[in-house]
């Protein structure tokens, strides 16, 4: 990196490792840490340590947490007879938004993507087998991201679940509010027809 002193070279490089930041933000980012006052730039490298440390898996549900099993689980006003499932734990963060969903969580941590080698055995699909047996949960709704892997993935998840006898939904998608139909691609318009309701 030229003349830039190592220890700021190598936080360069540290950040452009995250995603969506390239070599201009990266370097914004380290020489504005070089601007902190110690303190907070010691609190924010331990709130990363701490992070780190006392994150683990949901033994329930595989959701991210600092308690086990997490608040979603234990949480009594929880719906446990709707399971909604998604591939990651950050994915339930713009469900839980919309203030509409009061089931409970399972996460996959993950997709069938068979081009970088990830079979449904490298998913969390074993201990989701365990909870539908139990008999508790009557409809399983499906978040997967509207690609690839998500379609494949939640195509797969609607075969293996059906003879539990649960019922299996898929998220509605399609045009977004406030979108125009001039701009809307075949795929979209598609699965916005698939998706349409009465009203």
């Amino acid at each position: 990196m030229g003349e830039i002193a190592e220890p700021v070279a190598r936080l360069i490089e540290s950040f452009k490792k995250l995603p969506g930041i390239g070599a201009k933000s990266a370097q914004r980012m380290a020489f504005h840490i070089l601007k902190m006052e110690r303190e907070e730039a010691e609190e924010m490298a331990g709130a990363i340590v701490d992070m780190k440390t006392r994150i683990g898996h949901c033994s329930v549900c595989g959701n991210l947490t600092d308690v086990d099993p997490c608040r979603f689980c234990t949480h009594p006003a929880r719906d446990e007879r709707l399971l909604c499932i998604v591939e990651e734990s950050h994915n339930i963060l713009p469900i839980e938004n919309t203030h509409a969903f009061e089931g409970r969580y399972h996460v996959l941590m993950g997709t069938i993507s068979p081009l970088k080698g990830v079979g449904p055995d490298q998913l969390n699909v074993k201990p989701l087998i365990d909870r539908l047996q139990s008999g508790t949960v009557e409809e399983v709704i499906v978040a997967t991201n509207p690609n690839v892997e998500g379609e494949t993935t939640a195509l797969y998840l609607s075969k293996l679940l059906k003879p539990l006898g649960v019922r299996v939904t898929r998220l509605a998608m399609g045009l977004p509010v406030g979108g125009d139909l001039d701009y809307a691609d075949a795929v979209t318009m598609s699965k916005a027809l698939e998706g349409r309701r009465e009203f």
